[in-house]
């Protein structure tokens, strides 16, 4: 496993995510992704899987300090009365007395982001955090929050596959030190079936998925990984015994296009960046 350093924070560069996955399904697959070899898992309050999460690490057998574990608080929990409660409901739920990373999930205008990063700030001084992020922020709003805060802004968590070109946010993240993670890596089941994909898989006896999340860890970012299936989580960690020529990364870089994005909800998403 490769690791992406930002901030003081050392990331495996393949994480497990366990987005819109059941409870059942989620204690089987972190167990399984664990005994295998990933040591990076992404989660989050408002996923209702915390507590499998918690399960499925226990149940693993593979030590707590071996685990870059990740959470994010959600929205209704940023006001500063409940800020710090729905972290100590998240550590209890993941057995844990730390996250790795706790992030912000989405921006809000209910709460003034100064009292948002306040509030981050506050749990990793009290030692619940190790380190603190953001998730699905603009280049403005990534910009406020290193400017907010007294500990490292060490990762933006946003939507990132060939079709959605990100070049703006990826170059203002890294100028200001920050890691990329990237969510949506399949683009919501294309990526398998793309073409192109499959053309240059085939050239390296990979699938188009091992290619695209390939292509996601060569720009030096961080990328996550989901499956309910145990071959599949081992067919997505086989990626690190290859690598994309300078032609196959710019092709796969044109794929993406102005309607490429996918995850946009009404209410909580931001002014995205123009690429």
């Amino acid at each position: 496993m490769i690791h992406v350093n930002a901030g003081g924070a050392s990331i495996p560069a393949l994480g497990f995510g366990v987005f819109r996955v059941s409870e059942p399904d989620t204690a089987r697959m972190v167990k399984h992704a664990l005994h295998i070899g990933y040591r990076h898992i992404d989660t989050a309050q408002i996923y209702g899987n915390e507590a499998a999460v918690g399960n499925g690490i226990k149940a693993s057998g593979v030590a707590r300090s071996s685990i870059f574990l990740t959470t994010k608080v959600w929205v209704k929990n940023f006001k500063p009365a409940d800020f710090a409660r729905s972290v100590d409901e998240s550590l209890k739920k993941l057995q844990t007395d730390h996250v790795d990373l706790l992030l912000l999930h989405w921006p809000s205008k209910d709460v003034p982001l100064a009292e948002q990063i306040a509030s981050l700030n506050a749990v990793q001084k009290a030692g619940k955090v190790k380190h603190v992020g953001v998730s699905n922020y603009n280049r403005a709003l990534m910009a406020e929050a290193v400017k907010l805060s007294a500990t490292p802004i060490v990762t933006n968590q946003v939507e990132y596959h060939p079709y959605l070109d990100q070049t703006p946010l990826l170059t203002a993240a890294k100028a200001a030190g920050i890691s990329v993670t990237a969510y949506y890596a399949m683009a919501d089941g294309k990526v398998p079936t793309e073409p192109l994909l499959q053309e240059i898989g085939g050239r390296h006896g990979k699938s188009a998925a091992q290619v695209t999340l390939r292509w996601i860890l060569q720009q030096g970012l961080v990328a996550l990984s989901k499956t309910v299936s145990e071959a599949r989580a081992a067919e997505n960690l086989d990626i690190f015994d290859f690598s994309l020529t300078a032609d196959e990364m710019a092709a796969i870089h044109g794929l993406a296009n102005k309607n490429g994005r996918i995850v946009s909800p009404d209410g909580l998403a931001p002014v995205w960046d123009a690429a």
